[in-house]
């Protein structure tokens, strides 16, 4: 798999303002990135800069923590993509999931699933998980109608891992996709969680991976197509 076409150049901490997310827009189209991931009150913003491009917008709900109430969620997704997101990526309510309480997780992506209407992406937070817990957890998603999988926001305790990422592969099979973000700084990390299943990454250092690649084929941004 194309390494830059499979990241989703990511904005979501607190300091990044419009001027960050102009320059995430700027590097995902001259890079050829898969597409970008804003925080939901950047979207239209994102959705401006894109327009055109054929680039993927997507954001967040629920976002670090999971714990929102399933309502606020669904309208918050909801209102994003009236916005101009083509995807959202939503936390798992991770303290029932650890509690047992697998029905409410269902119901809750279900929720945003259906407010949503785009591909719902399931953020796990695969570090606070055992692997028993990451199993269920992919199975819930995939019946509650969610498209991908994802490890990590970025906010908690570690990131993507590739041991975590073939055990999301492993659970889901081809029925969904599975995204692998937070931690994820060099080429090496990039190719090693492709080759265990992921289909995309989720990178503040798309930008880094990129000139890693180019580096390593000898060209430059402008000199053709880019190597995967």
């Amino acid at each position: 798999m194309n390494v830059l076409s499979a990241i989703e150049h990511t904005a979501l901490r607190p300091e990044h303002g419009p001027a960050a997310v102009r320059r995430l827009c700027a590097e995902a189209r001259e890079l050829r990135f898969f597409g970008v991931c804003v925080a939901p009150g950047h979207v239209p913003l994102a959705r401006r800069e894109l327009a055109g491009t054929g680039l993927a917008v997507a954001t967040v709900t629920g976002f670090p923590l999971g714990s929102n109430a399933t309502a606020i969620k669904a309208r918050e997704a909801a209102h994003a993509v009236a916005l101009g997101a083509g995807e959202v990526d939503m936390v798992l309510n991770v303290g029932c999931l650890k509690e047992g309480d697998h029905a409410a997780v269902r119901s809750d992506i279900a929720a945003v699933v259906r407010a949503a209407g785009v591909p719902v992406k399931v953020i796990l937070e695969t570090a606070l998980l055992t692997a028993e817990e990451i199993v269920a957890a992919c199975l819930l998603a995939g019946e509650a109608g969610a498209r991908f999988v994802k490890t990590s926001t970025g906010f908690g305790p570690g990131g993507a891992t590739v041991e975590a990422v073939r055990l999301m592969r492993a659970a889901v099979g081809d029925r969904l996709g599975v995204k692998a973000s937070g931690g994820i700084r060099t080429l090496a990390q990039a190719r090693a969680l492709l080759a265990a299943g992921a289909d995309r990454l989720g990178t503040s250092h798309g930008t880094a991976i990129a000139m890693e690649l180019l580096g390593e084929a000898g060209v430059g941004p402008a000199a053709g197509p880019l190597p995967g």
